[in-house]
């Protein structure tokens, strides 16, 4: 409970009447105690109203606790906040069974609230709603039986994927690419890699013989290249700061508003469809947006906004795959995989660059083993 919220509820008069309306907000700033029950209680507790006349109020449970009353097993005021003890029960029912399929009125019963407040509590308190949580424990199943070596198709069973195009739909943001590639984690592959400061941060480019496979950006060396390590722990990866040069030098430059675009061989597989938004956020142009939307009715198919977001969430390639320029149907910002100040960053650099950069001069060539990639 933050000190300006507290003040609110400072004398008994707006605490009597914090109590009288439920009033959640006012849960942690303060405790009433009711003298002939002997119980004390949050302001938001839904038990009987008691009378004005035997109420006392503490600033503290323990202060409740000390002065002889006992904690209510309704709104338990001795244990978490109200609403954190809700999210918790939800999360609790939902972590039971990854592969379960609960709908949020079957969550919403299981924890004793209606639907509206449970998904408003939820998306407050954990960030995402319960559907979204579901998804990633899903796909954290799957990637535990993954690299338990476990075949695709059990393993999508036993996650909860009760079809192909739904795991394939679901989860390769998750995964950074494909499921079966993710099994393989990389096998019989050598991965040439190398980490560089730059304008957004610490940027991680790996590249095979056929072309680069990832571009991520962070705050750590270390931890961008753990994440390759995870992504491809059966391949051969092997730092290279040399090899790596000319592509992080398209990037710098890029970033620099020094080129528009890119001259990189890509070795990246997805589904079809996901290629396809692939292939349509790469012609959206440089300084320029466009939303879920108006990408999914550019690919005729209307009603796959999600599938769209999904295929951006998945693009292991930043920049050479532009999905920072997809942004909300009214223009407001999205998630990106990278962080939305990077996100915003580069628009905004873009807006201010576009017609300025110049792409003129000579391309910058990968190593003769990757210039024939196509």
């Amino acid at each position: 409970m933050d000190t300006d919220t507290a003040y609110h509820y400072q004398t008994d008069i707006d605490r009597w009447d914090a109590v009288t309306q439920r009033d959640a907000h006012a849960d942690g700033a303060f405790y009433y105690a009711v003298a002939t029950t002997g119980v004390f209680c949050r302001p938001s507790c839904a038990s009987r109203l008691p009378r004005r006349e035997n109420v006392a109020f503490f600033d503290t449970a323990e202060e409740a606790r000390a002065a002889g009353f006992r904690p209510c097993k309704r709104c338990r005021p001795d244990g978490l906040p109200r609403d954190l003890a809700i999210v918790a029960r939800a999360c609790a029912t939902l972590d039971a069974d990854p592969a379960a399929r609960l709908t949020l009125a079957q969550l919403s019963e299981a924890v004793h609230v209606s639907p509206f407040h449970l998904q408003r509590l939820f998306k407050r308190i954990v960030g995402v709603s319960p559907r979204e949580y579901q998804a990633a424990r899903r796909g954290a199943a799957l990637r535990d039986a993954l690299q338990r070596g476990e075949a695709v198709t059990r393993a999508a069973l036993d996650a909860g994927f009760n079809s192909p195009s739904r795991l394939y739909d679901s989860v390769a943001g998750e995964l950074g690419m494909a499921p079966s590639a993710y099994r393989k984690q990389g096998e019989g592959l050598r991965v040439h890699y190398a980490c560089a400061p730059t304008a957004l941060g610490q940027v991680l480019v790996a590249a095979t013989d056929r072309g680069i496979c990832r571009i991520a950006f962070g705050d750590d060396d270390a931890a961008l290249a753990e994440a390759l390590r995870q992504a491809f722990m059966k391949a051969d990866l092997v730092e290279d700061a040399t090899r790596i040069a000319p592509f992080v030098e398209q990037i710098d430059a890029y970033l620099q508003g020094r080129r528009e675009t890119f001259d990189l061989p890509l070795d990246v597989s997805t589904t079809a469809f996901r290629q396809r938004v692939w292939d349509a956020l790469r012609r959206i142009p440089y300084g320029e947006t466009r939303s879920y939307t108006q990408i999914a009715e550019a690919l005729g198919a209307p009603r796959a906004v999600r599938a769209v977001a999904s295929a951006c969430a998945s693009n292991p390639v930043a920049l050479a795959i532009p999905c920072h320029r997809v942004v909300q149907k009214g223009g407001a910002l999205a998630g990106y995989r990278w962080g939305l100040t990077r996100k915003a960053t580069l628009l905004e650099a873009e807006a201010r660059n576009k017609g300025v950069a110049r792409d003129g001069h000579e391309p910058q060539h990968a190593p003769h083993d990757m210039d024939d990639a196509a």
